[in-house]
């Protein structure tokens, strides 16, 4: 099985209810200087990127100044259509991949669908149908002009046992559906809304991986899908020191590595790349893996090392 790394390098994010921009604006060069250290002697590496329907808005912009050189996009659709009017969503999707498929890896299909906050996906009345029917119409698309791109979906872990996410998933999700899934992504955050021991970090780890395994089941998705981590990571900030940022990260990516073959993982992306203000004073100020100014905290020299060694390229893994 192949596992390949990636990185949201972009400055802006959300928190529970609102965008916040970054203190500094994205630098194009400092950022590609830095995926290009990330990637190392990587032959592939993902590059994320989110684009918002309707609006079409990017973050970060122009991602695809960031592909080449073995680095494709891990793109993400947005669905953001409040209205109710969905007629173009599908457009929007097969518009995506008739100019962009050439250099996308990842096509992802909504973000964080059975997430009720106002910045994400799972707040927007109609998103299970979009997601399902957009799955279909990314893979129908990408077939139809040849492009070598795989089509998911992520979500967030379900701790509700009351929770209906997966069970009317699957319940919309039909034959088509399922042909078309190529993957499914996990989005979590271990030890940072939900503090946890530092002795217990990994078989955290190792139960929300499992946790989403059974819940995918829920929806009829087999275990054969790949599972890919889509964002992972621990901010720095006040109480919150960079020492403990770096040990996080070694920790969580060679568990999550491990667990490849036992859960058909096939994939990790940090979140992210820079702080959106390392002088902020709220914890989603300071997920990077470098400053706000593109200083490096010791968790970037630590993700680049992984990469280098865990990397399992689709070559290798057919030898």
């Amino acid at each position: 099985m192949t596992f390949t790394f990636g990185i949201y390098p972009g400055g802006l994010l959300g928190d529970e209810t609102s965008v916040i921009e970054p203190v500094r604006p994205d630098d194009p060069a400092l950022i590609a200087a830095a995926l290009r250290e990330l990637q190392g002697d990587a032959p592939e590496f993902l590059v994320r990127a989110y684009r918002s329907y309707p609006t079409g808005e990017h973050t970060p912009e122009r991602p695809e100044q960031y592909a080449g050189q073995g680095r494709r996009l891990d793109l993400v659709l947005q669905y953001r259509e409040r209205s109710g009017e969905s007629a173009g969503w599908l457009d929007f999707v097969r518009h995506t991949v008739r100019t962009d498929g050439g250099r996308i890896a990842l096509l992802q299909i909504c973000e964080e669908p059975n997430a009720d906050l106002p910045v994400l996906d799972g707040s927007v009345p109609g998103v299970r149908r979009a997601l399902v029917e957009g799955v279909v119409a990314a893979k129908e698309e990408a077939l139809a002009h040849g492009y070598d791109l795989a089509v998911g979906f992520n979500a967030v872990p379900v701790f509700d046992p009351a929770d209906t996410f997966w069970p009317e998933l699957g319940r919309l999700a039909d034959e088509r559906f399922h042909r078309a899934l190529d993957y499914v992504g996990l989005d979590f955050f271990p030890d940072v809304f939900r503090p946890l021991p530092p002795d217990r970090l990994a078989d955290g780890v190792r139960a929300v991986l499992a946790g989403f395994r059974r819940d995918a089941a829920r929806a009829g998705i087999a275990a054969s899908v790949p599972m890919r981590i889509c964002e992972h990571g621990w901010p720095t900030g006040p109480g919150r020191d960079e020492a403990r940022q770096a040990e996080v990260v070694e920790e969580v990516v060679r568990t999550v590595a491990g667990l490849a073959a036992e859960l058909a993982v096939s994939g990790y992306a940090f979140f992210g790349l820079r702080d959106a203000d390392s002088a902020g004073a709220g914890l989603f100020h300071h997920f990077g893996l470098l400053r706000d100014d593109y200083s490096r905290k010791p968790a970037f020299d630590v993700y680049r090392r992984l990469v280098a060694e865990l990397t399992v390229a689709p070559a290798a893994s057919k030898a």
